[in-house]
C-alpha cells in the first residue's frame, strides 16, 4: 500500500515534470548531459568530471549535493538535497544552455529517477557507480531500487557501469532485456599508476570519471592533468587537522561508504556517527558492524534525527556493533569533543555522517551546524589551536 501510494503521488511529479520542460523549452536537448547515480561516489564522480571538462577548455556546468555551478555562479540546492526538483533543475539546465555551455553533469538520485523528477532529460552518457544497501524504505528491495537506478541508463544514449559492483548482474539482465548501450569499467584505468595516493574507493570514482571523459574525445594527457590537480569536494574525506593526531570529515552515511572510510586509514580510529531518522533504518546495524570491524572508538550520536527517538537510533546502530565498546552522546558537539578529548597522538578521529551539510535535523526545525566548525571548536577547547 506504501508503494501504491508513492507511485501516486510520483504522477505528481511527472506533471511538473512535463511543465518545467514546456516552461523551461526543454533545455537538456541543447546540452550534453552527463548524469550520475550511485549510493556513494556521486559526488567526487561528479565533480571529478567537471573538473576534468574544465581543465580541457570545455564550458560546462554542474549539480551536485555540494552546490550546483553554473558558468561562473555558484547556486545553493538547499538542505539535504541532491537533484532539485523538475522546476529546479530545469531552471539550471536553461541557465546553462543560455550561457552556451557544451557540458552539463547531474548528479541524479533514485529518487529523483523513479519520482519522474528528471522525466525529460535527455543524458548524454549516464553512470552508476555502485549500488549497495541503501533507502530500502523507499525502495522496499534491492532489485527494485536497482531498478530505478537503471532508469538513468534508459534516458541515455550510453550507459557506464562498474563492473566490479554487487549491482553488475541485475544490471547486465536489464541492459540485454532493454537493449542498452553500455560499457563497463572497474578499479583499473589508464595511467593510474601516476595516481600513487588514490584510495581504493576513490580508483572506481576516477575509473568512471576517466570513462566518461574518454568517451567524449579528451585525450588521456589532460585527463592525468586534471586528475592530478583535483581537490576532493568539501566534506568528502576532508582532513581538518594533521598534528598531535588526525581529524577527518566525511559525508559517509551507508555501511558501504563507512567500510570505504575507515579501511582506507592507517592507525588506530575513534569513530564519531549517527543515521538519519526517517530513512532506511535497515542499514543502521550495518553502520554499526563496519564501524566495528575497523574502528577502535566508536562514539554514536544524532544525526538528522528528525522525529524520530535518538537514543532508539543509536540502539540500532549498536545491535550490529561486534566485539567493540562503544559510547552513546546524542549531541553531536559533545560527542565530537568527546572524541578530541579521546585522541593520542598518531590516532585519527573520524567524523561521518554530514560533511558538507550546513544544518543538522531536530525534530521538525533545521539548526544551523557544520561538522568542520563543531572539530575545530572541540581542538580549540582542547588548546589544540
Amino acid at each position: 500500500m506504501k508503494r501504491f501510494i508513492q507511485k501516486i503521488k510520483n504522477y505528481y511529479h511527472l506533471l511538473q515534470a512535463i511543465l518545467a520542460n514546456l516552461y523551461y523549452g526543454f533545455p537538456s536537448r541543447k546540452l550534453k548531459v552527463i548524469g550520475i547515480t550511485g549510493t556513494d561516489g556521486k559526488t567526487t564522480t561528479t565533480h571529478l568530471i567537471y573538473h576534468i571538462l574544465k581543465t580541457a577548455g570545455k564550458k560546462v556546468s554542474m549539480v551536485s549535493s555540494v552546490f550546483a555551478k553554473i558558468g561562473d555562479r555558484e547556486y545553493d540546492t538547499g538542505f539535504h538535497v541532491t537533484t532539485p526538483n523538475p522546476f529546479g533543475v530545469q531552471k539550471l539546465l536553461k541557465a546553462a544552455a543560455d550561457h552556451k555551455d557544451e557540458y552539463f553533469v547531474l548528479e541524479t538520485t533514485s529518487h529523483a529517477l523513479d519520482q519522474y523528477r528528471v522525466w525529460g532529460i535527455q543524458y548524454e552518457i549516464g553512470v552508476i557507480t555502485n549500488i549497495t544497501y541503501e533507502h530500502l524504505d523507499y525502495h522496499q528491495t534491492y532489485e527494485e531500487y536497482v531498478v530505478a537506478k537503471a532508469g538513468l541508463l534508459s534516458a541515455s544514449k550510453l550507459g557506464i557501469i562498474n563492473e566490479d559492483d554487487r549491482s553488475f548482474s541485475i544490471l547486465n539482465r536489464l541492459i540485454k532485456n532493454l537493449k542498452l548501450k553500455v560499457k563497463n569499467y572497474n578499479s583499473k584505468f589508464k595511467n593510474i599508476e601516476q595516481l600513487p595516493e588514490l584510495t581504493k574507493f576513490n580508483q572506481y570514482n576516477y575509473s568512471a570519471a576517466y570513462s566518461v571523459c574518454n568517451r567524449l574525445g579528451i585525450n588521456d594527457e589532460i585527463i592525468l592533468k586534471a586528475m592530478k590537480t583535483f581537490k576532493l569536494p568539501k566534506g568528502r574525506l576532508e582532513t581538518v587537522y594533521d598534528k598531535e593526531f588526525k581529524v577527518i570529515v566525511d559525508f559517509a552515511h551507508t555501511p558501504n561508504a563507512i567500510k570505504n572510510i575507515l579501511q582506507s586509514i592507517r592507525g588506530s580510529i575513534i569513530h564519531v556517527f549517527g543515521s538519519a531518522g526517517q530513512r532506511d533504518h535497515f542499514k543502521r546495524p550495518l553502520m554499526g558492524k563496519e564501524s566495528s570491524r575497523y574502528a577502535q572508538t566508536i562514539i554514536l550520536t544524532e544525526e538528522d534525527y528528525r522525529t524520530e527517538d535518538p537514543d532508539e537510533i543509536c540502539r540500532q546502530i549498536a545491535s550490529g556493533i561486534k566485539n567493540k565498546k562503544y559510547l552513546v552522546i546524542i549531541d553531536r558537539q559533545k560527542a565530537i569533543e568527546k572524541a578530541i578529548s579521546l585522541a593520542k597522538k598518531g590516532e585519527t578521529v573520524v567524523v561521518t555522517g554530514k560533511g558538507h551539510e550546513k544544518s543538522l535535523c531536530r525534530g521538525k526545525n533545521e539548526y544551523s551546524w557544520d561538522d568542520r566548525a563543531a572539530v575545530l571548536k572541540a581542538l580549540e577547547k582542547y588548546d589544540y589551536l
